[in-house]
């Protein structure tokens, strides 16, 4: 049992769209990621999706409906089955929970993330 510094995480990569597994909870792993740009839209058939931004905003665009803005200090969920796609314009810092194992770019094309741990 110990603390862990989101910050001190945060600043030990600069790549995008690679989020890093820093705990672990539950069945879950609890992530930090940095993204700019626009994430294919997708869907996860089985779980939820949960973003808090830490630092910056992104917009989480849902299909079929008027995205929707995500401050720092704001969280969003994407429940399950939704096709969504999450997008910023300049760079965010976002904490992630998904089960484990659960591919990050759920049923697109796109190649999952390895989510290192770090």
């Amino acid at each position: 049992m110990k603390t862990i510094n989101l910050a001190e995480k945060l600043s030990l990569f600069n790549t995008h769209w690679d989020p890093k597994v820093v705990a672990a909870y539950n069945d879950n792993d609890v992530m930090v990621v940095k993204f700019q740009g626009e994430f294919p839209f997708h869907k996860h058939d089985t779980t939820d999706d949960f973003f808090l931004v830490l630092e910056g905003e992104m917009f989480m665009d849902i299909e079929g409906q008027d995205s929707v803005k995500v401050s720092a200090g704001e969280l969003f969920i994407a429940p399950q089955g939704v096709v969504h796609r999450p997008r910023a314009e300049n760079e965010v810092k976002v904490l992630l929970i998904e089960p484990k194992g659960e591919p990050n770019s759920g049923d697109a094309d796109r190649p999952a993330a390895p989510k290192d741990h770090i």
